[in-house]
């Protein structure tokens, strides 16, 4: 018997053990996607015969005989005259994607449903799960609704009925994602997905790993390795460049300690990595790795900020010196900041009330659902190329060259598709190794990191304890704002800086005090690091503020949202948070956030008068509102650079070249949009090249919500400067002025006449082509808005929460494209509503990682979210391009504070550690006497079960 894969025999047989995902791969069906390797995610769902399976637990052996559908063949077994499959045609014109890493699984998976099973998607998704959307888009793709509707009643400024954008031209329009039919067939190239035969020679390496939270090197024997069949050689501290360095990237390296090196003779928590085996197969790497045998000497270890701030507690980096860029080495401290301006006591002492607590937050995974991995190897002009699942290509590029002393021009970095980032990959935590692999060896080299790698081995959200004081007058008046504030680093400093500056700047600076304090410390401890995670330390404090706020205003007897009103920023106010003037670079080039309040505000009284809305609530639950704002950067400080190109074709497409990667974030469709918008085009047009090292000069990368407002801006520059290219031809062409001549997507008009593009291009020197280049250095920069609300109804009985509503108001300034930035802000509230409800990365008091599997870590499922209400501010920002502002990051920031104010609204207790699950809330409403009494629904009889 032969197994078929999409009707045609596979031409090999799978080996022992070996399971059906790994096998179709090996077979060419790379749009089959590793997610868990556990049964858990879904992303690898294929059909054995029509049935719908997840192929990383199916044994390939029980394929003989059988007939395998993959995302690739789907469409000549459901499609007709060689049109998509229906499912895959949906989930395209719905845009029900963002990554697109699971797609192709939802897909499979949805395919096979029938009309019951359409009617409960919360259950018959519940196998399939989303790190990017939220799951409204994916409903809308699998029900066959078009996604350009509301999902909600028709009211003002509805996401999709008015976005503030621009009357004319693309900008404004919902066109679909460039990569959209990549991702429905699967044929759109993430960063594993280059076939084996493509790199001749290709190696494996798997990492060894420390089982000690400190300790130090002795010594490892890699004889019993190394005499093992494949094994092609062993890498350690030995082979160790030398060179100190962080893992997080920035366009200032002096931004983060530089306390890591490729392999260190000292581990600093469970799961650093202590050796590399490089083999001739992924299971020969891993048996190399078992037989490795290391001797540690082991060191005392701190587990917590405050044991780590305890007079004469470890130094976790005590052997770096002040050069290395760490605060204060002896007290492990990894970046700290006190700044005071007003008299924050005397503001105290003086209000008619204040309010003191400490928040605390906790360890977040990213989950993106395509692990960390990459491949090195050397072209034939003797280039390393790395492709990873990288945020950052440019800077990548750059840490290579520094780490190894290579030069730059000798180094290019390459994004295929990534499947998600989140800040995750915003890091070298493959890179470094699979170039020391692949100088040492100079054949191609890969390295996947397992689900379980990435939980105890790569970076968490920081860790928060936020000690807020407040004052304020019975006027509503805002008298005092303090926060002090310990992060949990973990072991190694990559964002420690940044995030902590981050989170204290505009969670304060949104509200107009006089007086204010900050004073913060980011912490090393012997645990698994922490890094940048979505909202970069904002929605850590923000939650404690908002949190505080609330409080503060039931205390003097105010609505708490009025009373946020009454002190938050104006449009003409300056913003202040950790100096007494404001930044120099950070302007108001727009403002929404009262259009923000308002929307948000009147959508909760629609809701109000909606009542439970469909929720069968008996009277016994309990009904809350809250609400909480943010504000943000546009743009990272201290620079953040793009550079981008854009060249005629002849035939009425252009070619542009940009430096960001596409994971999700949306920047592919709206460098699109913007240049097609400058040249009078439209955005299909464009031939989109990106996030490649050796296209432009530099691109700082994919974080802070940049995208758009950085390398967007290069781009439409670069659009703009070939316009203009193209209408001075014209006009000298048709002897006329280049001021009436005009851009169409056939030509240029001018003096009555229509140049074709190939005219245009004809006229160009020999040989050459019509082409601009734009760029932007990212400053000045503006801030965005948010503002969320919450109705809520407890159940005291059992602790359960149900979501009445939820709304998010946001000021995007002009909405480039209105369908996708929606997604942007559902997907930030889902991801928000898991950090806040029930995800945690949890850690036993050895510092080892327990929450190591999907199964173990519970991040939302299509049943978990609600479905959001998005309005959107209407303004225009004068620093953006076309008007816009960035719009990725900041939906997370006030969905923890405006649930737990509705929480408070609603059981009347201030709950002040996030996550907030169910037995904590039900245990908190036990202790407030809150819990009603237990009522028999029946009188038991002798023999009964118990029924209560």
């Amino acid at each position: 018997m032969s197994i078929l894969i999409n009707g045609v025999p596979a031409a090999a047989v799978p080996d022992p053990g070996q399971c059906l995902r790994t096998f179709l791969r090996s077979e060419g069906a790379l749009g089959v996607k590793k997610g868990c390797d556990a049964g858990d995610c879904g992303a690898c769902t294929v059909h054995v015969d029509g049935v719908p399976v997840h192929s990383c637990l199916y044994p390939a052996a029980r394929a003989e005989g059988r007939n395998i559908t993959t995302i690739e063949g789907l469409a000549a077994v459901q499609g007709s005259d060689g049109a998509l499959a229906p499912m895959q045609d949906q989930m395209a014109r719905a845009q029900g994607f963002q990554c697109g890493f699971c797609t192709a699984g939802m897909i499979m998976t949805a395919s096979t449903f029938d009309e019951q099973q359409l009617e409960d998607l919360p259950r018959n998704l519940k196998g399939n799960l989303c790190r990017c959307t939220g799951y409204r888009s994916i409903e809308d793709a699998v029900l066959g609704r078009d996604g350009d509707g509301c999902s909600h009643p028709p009211e003002e400024n509805c996401a999709l009925d008015e976005a503030g954008a621009a009357p004319h031209g693309e900008v404004g329009s919902n066109i679909p994602a460039p990569g959209a039919r990549g991702v429905v067939t699967g044929t759109a190239r993430f960063t594993m997905d280059i076939p084996d035969a493509e790199l001749p020679g290709l190696l494996h390496l798997k990492l060894a790993r420390s089982p000690h939270s400190h300790a130090r090197i002795r010594s490892i024997d890699a004889s019993a390795a190394l005499a093992m069949p494949g094994v092609r050689g062993v890498l350690t501290h030995h082979d160790d460049p030398g060179v100190l360095f962080s893992t997080a990237q920035h366009e200032v390296l002096e931004d983060d300690p530089a306390d890591s090196l490729v392999f260190d003779t000292v581990v600093r928590f469970v799961g650093q990595r202590v050796a590399a085996v490089v083999a001739d197969s992924v299971a020969q790497a891993e048996a190399g790795v078992r037989a490795l045998e290391i001797d540690y000497e082991l060191l005392p270890a701190s587990f917590s900020p405050a044991a780590s701030l305890r007079p004469g507690a470890p130094r976790i980096h005590g052997d770096k010196t002040a050069a290395s860029g760490i605060a204060n080495v002896s007290r492990n401290i990894a970046a700290e900041v006190h700044q005071e301006f007003g008299d924050v006591e005397a503001a105290l002492a003086a209000s008619e009330a204040t309010y003191v607590e400490t928040f605390n937050t906790q360890r977040v995974q990213h989950l993106s659902l395509e692990t960390h991995g990459g491949t090195a190897w050397f072209d034939e002009a003797g280039v390393l190329n790395v492709r990873s699942s990288t945020q950052v290509p440019f800077l990548v590029k750059r840490s290579l060259a520094r780490i190894f002393s290579l030069p730059a021009d000798s180094v290019r970095v390459v994004a295929g598709r990534v499947g998600g980032g989140f800040g995750g990959k915003q890091e070298v935590l493959v890179e470094d190794v699979l170039a020391l692999a692949a100088l040492r060896f100079r054949r191609p080299v890969r390295l996947e990191l397992t689900r379980s790698e990435v939980f105890t081995a790569t970076t968490t959200r920081h860790p928060f304890a936020v000690k807020v004081s407040v004052g304020g007058t019975a006027r509503g008046e805002l008298t005092a704002l303090a926060i002090d504030v310990v992060t949990n680093t973990g072991a190694y400093g990559n964002h420690a800086p940044g995030v902590m500056f981050h989170g204290c700047s505009e969670s304060v600076a949104v509200y107009n005090v006089a007086n204010k304090r900050v004073d913060a410390a980011a912490v090393y401890t012997n645990t698994v690091p922490a890094g940048a995670f979505r909202g970069y330390g904002l929605s850590q404090i923000i939650f404690a503020i908002e949190s505080a706020l609330d409080e503060l205003a039931r205390k003097l007897g105010l609505d708490p949202m009025e009373f946020r009103t009454n002190a938050m920023l104006r449009e003409h106010d300056p913003l202040l948070s950790l100096h007494p003037e404001p930044e120099a670079d950070l302007l108001l080039g727009s403002y929404g956030l009262d259009q923000c309040v308002t929307l948000t505000r009147n959508a909760l009284e629609r809701g109000a008068a909606r009542g439970a809305d469909g929720h069968d609530l008996d009277e016994h639950w309990l009904i809350g509102e809250g609400t909480a704002l943010s504000m943000i950067a546009t743009i990272p400080p201290r620079g953040h650079h793009a550079h981008s190109i854009i060249e005629t074709a002849g035939d009425g497409t252009f070619v542009l070249k940009v430096g960001t990667a596409e994971f999700g974030n949306g920047t592919s469709t709206v460098h699109t949009q913007l240049a097609a918008d400058a040249l009078g085009t439209s955005a299909d047009a464009m031939v989109l090249m990106q996030s490649d090292t050796s296209l432009t000069e530099h691109d700082t990368g994919a974080y802070g919500s940049s995208g758009t407002v950085v390398a967007g801006k290069a781009t439409y520059a670069a659009a703009r400067a070939l316009a203009e290219q193209l209408r001075a031809v014209a006009a000298e062409l048709g002897d006329g002025d280049v001021e009436d001549c005009v851009l169409h997507p056939g030509g240029v008009s001018c003096a009555g006449k229509l140049f074709t593009h190939r005219q245009l291009l004809e006229a160009a020197i020999p040989g050459g082509r019509h082409r601009a280049e734009g760029r932007w250095g990212g400053t000045p920069r503006s801030v965005a808005f948010n503002v969320h609300g919450f109705r809520v109804a407890v159940d005291p009985r059992t602790g359960e929460v149900r979501i009445l509503q939820s709304v998010q108001a946001a000021d995007a300034g002009v909405v480039v494209n209105p369908r996708q930035c929606r997604g942007q802000i559902e997907g930030g509230i889902a991801q928000a509503l898991g950090a806040t409800l029930f995800e945690e990365l949890l850690i036993d008091d050895t510092g080892t990682v327990k929450t190591e599997e999907l199964r173990q870590y519970h991040i939302p499922t299509f049943a978990d979210v609600p479905r959001s209400e998005i309005y959107f501010a209407k303004t225009t920002d004068s620093l953006g391009p076309r008007g816009a502002k960035s719009m990725s990051e900041s939906p997370v920031n006030p969905v923890a504070p405006a649930l737990a104010n509705a929480l408070r609204d609603a059981t009347g207790i201030r709950f002040t550690r996030t996550p907030f699950r169910r037995d904590d809330i039900y245990l908190a409403l036990e202790a407030a006497g809150k819990v009603p009494p237990l009522v028999p629904t029946q009188q038991m009889e002798v023999g009964d079960g118990i029924n209560i």
